[in-house]
């Protein structure tokens, strides 16, 4: 029983939810369970250690969807990672390592150079786990692509996979939409398409039910479940989808005001200051926005120059000087660090044809871009409690004579850097620095536990609201015979 494929009828219809809540519920059923995505184009990553301690790159969904599986992250469970350095060109991490860059010129070509790779990571998982719950991207219907597909029905034909397709209701067109994914799809990839699962649902289920019924009926593949919508589920994000904030419901709060960069990546480091209940974490992209910000963070970037300039020409640059100088703190992470430096030099070309430009000046820090990527797990001591986070850059930064370090960065009174992604998931250092930064008292928020928590809710909900053990059936029966084809079919 090789596994199943949670497609979906357009991005952020559900599908990781799905995926991890399937992950999570199989594995307490004491089914050994792997997740898997053959291609995901993100800017949010995680860094999995290997055997000798050296450290490879996946999708954050994925690295979330392990621990929800009870497996232990690793490269194959997203072995192509699409990190977008602009809107025609993305750079390729093939099983964990830089692997080169694809463009919009070459797409097709690109993607049938890495379907060889994804599909024998699936094989390899297949091998050694006893379901693997693949997510599709986007839509399995986008025709345009489907003669280079290797993540929807490519993988599913490759594999042999049972396909259920999840819709969010929440949006409207659910039922159109349901119908027109299988009636674009050519009769072999019809063959495996099994069911569907309505996401986001709100209301009277009886309501729904008339409509279940005709889908089913003109379909001729049934519903396997409708997930309700709930206000607790939250997932670490894996696109620029998601970044609405994290409002608080307490009295008193201090407004965190992060950087909406045009390129923003690794916008999870924020994730745990939203659980604070005296924090609300607002994504800002005007200079106005800053004025009454009690902390401000500057994130990761893809591109740190270009996002440099972009800044600037917005006047954000001036607005995070003024915060600065009125004794305000300020976060930098990685990109967003080395923006605060003096100096940023690209003599190689890493990110694109500027070869150095001027920082902020907050800090006391150069930064030099090299070709090699450092992917690495610290750990240490930061503001006198353990830390640890995770490390992606290309970026080497020296620190002037005089400067203190901080998490592998620099701080110089309340303006902070570091090279750290995740830290403040580390909840002795995170009560740490908002006590020093605001004064704060620790709450007691335990992100880790929230994250447990997040994991066991969507677990219950697909056991609650999904026919599971007709699911793990299809897994293990395969795609139904006779399932019937919906015209016209693929063009």
């Amino acid at each position: 029983m090789p596994g199943i494929l949670v497609a979906g009828t357009t991005s952020d219809a559900g599908k990781s939810v799905v995926t991890t809540g399937l992950c999570r519920a199989l594995s307490r059923r004491g089914i050994k369970v792997a997740p898997f995505k053959a291609q995901n184009m993100s800017n949010n990553s995680m860094v999995c250690a290997e055997p000798g301690g050296a450290g490879v790159e996946i999708g954050r969904a994925q690295w979330v969807q392990a621990l929800a599986a009870r497996a232990t992250p690793e490269p194959a469970m997203n072995p192509v990672l699409l990190k977008p350095g602009s809107d025609q060109r993305s750079h390729v991490v093939l099983m964990g390592r830089p692997w080169g860059a694809v463009s919009s010129s070459d797409w097709l070509e690109g993607r049938r150079a890495l379907a060889s790779a994804a599909h024998a990571a699936f094989d390899d998982l297949a091998s050694r786990f006893d379901v693997v719950v693949a997510e599709g991207a986007g839509s399995p219907a986008e025709i345009n692509l489907r003669a280079g597909d290797y993540v929807n029905m490519g993988l599913a034909r490759h594999a042999g996979l049972p396909t259920v397709v999840v819709g969010d209701i929440d949006r409207g067109g659910v039922f159109a939409a349901f119908l027109g994914t299988v009636a674009l799809l050519s009769p072999e990839d019809q063959a495996l398409l099994a069911g569907f699962i309505v996401n986001k649902f709100r209301g009277d289920p009886a309501l729904l039910a008339p409509g279940l019924r005709d889908l089913e009926r003109v379909c001729g593949r049934r519903i396997y479940g409708t997930l309700p919508w709930h206000p607790d589920v939250w997932l670490d994000s894996e696109d620029a989808l998601d970044l609405q904030g994290r409002r608080s419901k307490g009295d008193g709060t201090h407004r965190v005001a992060v950087i909406r960069l045009p390129r923003i990546s690794n916008f999870t480091d924020v994730d745990a200051l939203g659980l604070e209940p005296d924090l609300d974490v607002v994504f800002v992209s005007d200079p106005r926005a800053l004025g009454d910000a009690d902390l401000v963070v500057l994130p990761g970037t893809r591109a740190t120059i270009a996002d440099l300039q972009w800044l600037r020409s917005r006047g954000l640059d001036r607005a995070l000087l003024a915060h600065a100088a009125a004794g305000k703190p300020l976060l930098g992470i990685c990109g967003g660090f080395q923006m605060l430096g003096r100096i940023i030099r690209d003599p190689d070309g890493v990110e694109g044809p500027v070869t150095e430009v001027s920082g902020l000046g907050l800090l006391d820090v150069t930064t030099t871009f090299g070709a090699d990527k450092v992917l690495r797990l610290p750990e240490g001591i930061g503001l006198g409690v353990p830390a640890s986070g995770y490390e992606i850059h290309h970026g080497r930064i020296t620190r002037g004579p005089d400067t203190i370090e901080f998490l592998g960065g620099a701080r110089a009174g309340q303006v902070y850097g570091t090279m750290w992604h995740g830290s403040l998931e580390g909840d002795a250092l995170r009560s740490a620095f908002l006590q020093q930064t605001l004064g704060l008292a620790a709450s007691g928020v335990s992100f880790p536990a929230a994250r447990e928590r997040r994991l066991d809710l969507l677990g219950d909900l697909v056991e609650r609201h999904l026919d599971v053990d007709s699911m793990l059936a299809l897994i293990r029966e395969g795609p139904p015979a006779g399932l019937p084809f919906l015209p016209p079919g693929a063009p």
